[in-house]
C-alpha cells in the first residue's frame, strides 16, 4: 500500500497543537536531537535479546516476523539488554503489516521472551494504535485520544481529548510511522508522527518507576513489524535522586570481591527508600551508552590496578564528563586502586585520595575503629571491629585539602607490606574518606569490601548507604540510612550461583 494521508479534523489538530506546546514549556518535548544517543546499530542485535526464530536485522532495521510456516503461538518480545528505563524520552521509526505490536517500557520479564509492562501499541488496524496498555497488568490504560489520570487507590479515570479517528488518519498504513515516548516520574506521553496520542499519570502503587525495554509480536495471523532509528534521552528524575551502581566481574575466590552481589544488596536496601532509585550494571562497565546520564551518584565496585575498567577504553572520559557536572562518586575497595599516571590524578580530584601501587598496602587484619568523626556520612554510626583487606597508606591530596577522614584505625606493624607503610610504625591509617570537589561534586573512597558477609555488619553497611546520599546531595538521616539484611541474603547472587543457574 503506497504511504498516503487523509484529512484531518482542523479543530483537533489545533487542540493537540496546544496540548503539544503546553507539553514543551513542561520540558516534554523538544524536537532537538540533543543529549539522544542510538540503541540499535543498525547492522546485528547486538544488546538485543530474542527468539531468533522470529527477530532478525533486515534492510537496516530490527525485523520480528511470524509466517504460516513459524506461526507465533504467543506473544515474545525483543529485549534490550544493556539497561533499564526510568525518566527518558525514546524516538524511533516503525512499520507494521497486519497484526499488532507494541514497544514495552519500564517493564518486566515474566517468562523467557515474555514481558509485562507499560506498552506503547502499534496495530495495523485501528482498535489499539496509540494506545497505553498495561501487558500482564491492568489493561488498557489510555486508548487513542484519551488522558488518564490512575489515583493512588489504583482508580482510572479517562477523558477523551482527541479524536481517536482523526489521529488514527494520520498514521501511514505500512509505511514508516514514528513513535515518541517520553516517561517523567508519573507522567507517560506517547506520540505517533508527533501527536499525542496517549497520556496517563499513573499514582497507582502498581505502576512502573522504572525497568527494561523491549519490542513485541503478538500471537495470532502472520505478521511482520519493523523498527529503525532507535534514540534514548535519558532525563533526570524530578522526585528523586538517581544512583547508578557499576558491578564488576568476577575475579577473585566464592565470597570475596562479590561485585555483583555487593551492588545488588546495596540496591536493595535502597530501593523500599521513597528518596533513591537505583539500577545496578552487572559483570563490568555498562554498554548501556546512556548508563550515567541522569545519574546524580555512581558508585563502582570492581577489580583494579592496572586492569580496572574505570581506565580502560574511553572510561575515564566518560566520568571526566559526568564529574564536570557536580555528580557524586563512590568507590569501594579494589576499585581505589588506580594507575599514578593513568587515574591517580583523577581520583584525587574526584574522590580525594586513592590507591598508590607501591606505595600504599592491602594487607587483611581487624581493625578497631574506637571512635567515629561527626559527619553526615558516619551518621549511627558506633564504634566496630572488623576483618577485612583494609587497605591503608593511601595517596591523598596535598595537605588533605577538601579531605575529611571518616574511618580510622591502627593496624598491626607487621602487615605494614610496602616499605612507604612502614616508614611509619603505629601510624593510626585512614580506611574510608570523602572529599568535595570545587564545583559541587562530592566524592568517598572506602577501602574494605573484601569478604561480601561483611555487608551484613549494620556500621560496614551503613556508612557505604550514607555515603550514596551524601554523594548524590540527599539529606542523611538523623541515625542513618535505615536497611537491615537478613542472613539469608547473604548468600545471594554470588557469581558462583548465578553461573551455575546460567
Amino acid at each position: 500500500m503506497n504511504p498516503h494521508f487523509l484529512h484531518i479534523n482542523p479543530r483537533r489538530c489545533l487542540f493537540f497543537a496546544f496540548l503539544s506546546l503546553g507539553f514543551f514549556f513542561q520540558g516534554f518535548a523538544s524536537e532537538s536531537e540533543e543529549g539522544f544517543k542510538p540503541i540499535f546499530n543498525g547492522v546485528d542485535l547486538s544488546g538485543w535479546d530474542g527468539d531468533a526464530k522470529f527477530w532478525s536485522v533486515k534492510d537496516g532495521a530490527i525485523t520480528g516476523q511470524t509466517t504460516p510456516e513459524n506461526p507465533g503461538v504467543k506473544n515474545t518480545f525483543l529485549i534490550w539488554r544493556q539497561g533499564e528505563l526510568d525518566d527518558f524520552e525514546l524516538r524511533l521509526s516503525f512499520r507494521v503489516v497486519n497484526g499488532n505490536s507494541g514497544i514495552q517500557y519500564r517493564s518486566h520479564e515474566t517468562g523467557p521472551w515474555e514481558v509485562g509492562g507499560y506498552q506503547a501499541d502499534i496495530e495495523s488496524g485501528k482498535q489499539w494504535m496509540g494506545a497505553c496498555y498495561d501487558e500482564h497488568g491492568r489493561g488498557p490504560l489510555a486508548r487513542r485520544g484519551q488522558k488518564t489520570i490512575i489515583d493512588e487507590q489504583g482508580r482510572i479515570k479517562s477523558e477523551q481529548v482527541g479524536d481517536a479517528d482523526a489521529l488514527y488518519e494520520s498514521v501511514k498504513q505500512e509505511d514508516w510511522n514514528t513513535y515518541t515516548i517520553i516517561a517523567r516520574g508519573p507522567h507517560l506521553i506517547q506520540k505517533v508522527n508527533d501527536q499525542i496520542t496517549a497520556e496517563v499519570i499513573d499514582h497507582d502503587p502498581k505502576g512502573y518507576r522504572s525497568g527494561i525495554l523491549a519490542l513485541q509480536i503478538h500471537s495470532g495471523p502472520p505478521m511482520t513489524v519493523q523498527f529503525k532509528d532507535i534514540r534514548l534521552k535519558r532525563h533526570s528524575l524530578q522526585d528523586r535522586k538517581k544512583v547508578v551502581m557499576v558491578a564488576g566481574k568476577r575475579s577473585h575466590s566464592h565470597g570475596t570481591h562479590e561485585h555483583n552481589a555487593g551492588c545488588l544488596l546495596l540496591k536493595s536496601c535502597l530501593d523500599p527508600l521513597p528518596e533513591t532509585l537505583s539500577s545496578v550494571y552487572m559483570d563490568g562497565w555498562p554498554d548501556d551508552p546512556t548508563a550515567f546520564d541522569n545519574a546524580d551518584a555512581i558508585l563502582i565496585f570492581c577489580d583494579g590496578g592496572g586492569g580496572n575498567p574505570i581506565i580502560q577504553d574511553n572510561h575515564l572520559e566518560q566520568l571526566r564528563e559526568q564529574m564536570r557536572h557536580g555528580k557524586g562518586l563512590v568507590i569501594l575497595h579494589y576499585a581505589v586502586e588506580v594507575p599514578k599516571d593513568r587515574g591517580g590524578r583523577e581520583l584525587l580530584r574526584w574522590i580525594g585520595g586513592y590507591y598508590e601501587r607501591p606505595f600504599s598496602t592491602n594487607p587483611i587484619w581487624t581493625a578497631e575503629f574506637k571512635e567515629i568523626p561527626e559527619h553526615p556520612i558516619t551518621s549511627g554510626l558506633k564504634p566496630f571491629t572488623l576483618k577485612d583487606e583494609w587497605y591503608f597508606n593511601m595517596r591523598f591530596r596535598p595537605e588533605m585539602r577538601g579531605v575529611t577522614p571518616l574511618l580510622i584505625a591502627t593496624p598491626p606493624d607487621e602487615v605494614r607490606g610496602t616499605e612507604a607503610a612502614k616508614e611509619h610504625p603505629g601510624r593510626p591509617e585512614i580506611v574510608a574518606w570523602c572529599a568535595e570537589r570545587r564545583n559541587g561534586g562530592r566524592g568517598f573512597g572506602f577501602t574494605g569490601g573484601h569478604f561480601h558477609e561483611n555487608w551484613g555488619n549494620d556500621n560496614f553497611r551503613t556508612i557505604v548507604l550514607n555515603a550514596i546520599y551524601w554523594t548524590a546531595k540527599l539529606e542523611v538521616p538523623e541515625g542513618g540510612v535505615p536497611s537491615s539484611i537478613e542472613p539469608e541474603f547473604l548468600k545471594k547472587n554470588l557469581d558462583n550461583d548465578r553461573r551455575q543457574k546460567e
